[in-house]
């Protein structure tokens, strides 16, 4: 394993291995234990899009594994591909660190990366795949439910990074996957038939968010407008009108089902301030496991 771009490029035993790794070095750490095998190793973080949790999350990561982390903004370097051909930073920033995750609109950026550095590269999300949120939200899920196989998880919102590679992930790893969005923003055909093929039924699409919900062990949204979509904000909420996660259709769903949200949330668009606050709600555990995922990663590549 060079490089962490997407879900659907991994073995399924691979990222089970992760997921034990993760829930191992969580241990350690809340137990107050640490592990040092990144000790005199540095990460460049390069990013388009800001973020809260990525960011952080990495950085401590690093930081707790022994090494460094160098925050690199586009403006630092005249923006990425754009002041220097992306094959040309790649090889550059692989004489200079040991790892280079990137946070891009466009996933061709990190595959570039990728294909032209001789150190490991990660994508932290580009418009196509967010796979470290989705292994995060697996080993959320896998701790509240207990288990991850056959695992129905309900997706209410747009047919997204994240739906795609909560799709992969379902795909790899056995869960099940209905995703409700409105006519127009549905998860992408190419992707349901992959996965499908990959394991039979693991994705459907419906428009029709109580269908979704009513059987679900997880209810996941995530927000209506992406970072560079806000010219779209006005028809997106219009659009969007019935497929928001509120106390209604967490009542159409089991009576312990769990609720789910990458962050950052837009409270009374996709999800109202109620649900997001109910005692179901393991939004903030899945938040904090990206760093234990990405801690996990980090010694695998790396160390």
């Amino acid at each position: 394993m060079k490089d962490f771009l997407s879900i659907i490029d991994c073995p399924a035993e691979l990222l089970a291995e992760l997921l034990e790794l993760s829930a191992s070095l969580k241990s350690l750490y809340k137990g107050g234990g640490n592990d040092l095998c990144l000790s005199g190793k540095t990460l460049a973080m390069l990013f388009e899009k800001p973020s809260l949790r990525t960011r952080i999350s990495f950085h401590l990561a690093m930081t707790d594994l022994g090494g460094g982390a160098i925050y690199v903004k586009p403006e630092d370097i005249g923006g990425i591909g754009k002041r220097e051909p992306v094959k040309d930073m790649a090889r550059v920033f692989s004489r200079y660190v040991d790892g280079i995750m990137a946070r891009t609109f466009e996933h061709g950026t990190v595959t570039e990366l990728a294909e032209f550095a001789t150190v490991p590269v990660i994508n932290a999300l580009t418009d196509w795949s967010h796979p470290c949120q989705a292994m995060a939200d697996v080993l959320t899920i896998r701790e509240h439910c207990g288990r991850i196989e056959g695992v129905r998880l309900a997706y209410v919102g747009d047919g997204n990074n994240v739906a795609r590679s909560l799709a992969f992930a379902c795909g790899k790893l056995g869960m099940r996957l209905i995703v409700a969005s409105p006519a127009g923003y549905e998860l992408d055909a190419e992707t349901i038939e992959k996965v499908n093929q990959m394991a039979a039924d693991s994705v459907r699409q419906t428009n029709e968010p109580g269908e979704a919900v009513a059987q679900a062990d997880v209810i996941y949204t995530d927000t209506w407008v992406s970072m560079g979509q806000e010219d779209e904000k006005q028809k997106r909420q219009a659009d969007f009108a019935g497929f928001q996660v509120n106390a209604g259709l967490v009542k159409a769903a089991p009576a312990d089902v769990k609720i789910m949200h990458c962050l950052p949330a837009k409270r009374g668009f996709e999800i109202t301030d109620e649900v997001t606050e109910m005692p179901n709600s393991i939004i903030y555990d899945q938040s904090e496991n990206r760093l234990h995922f990405q801690r996990a990663l980090l010694k695998k590549l790396m160390s």
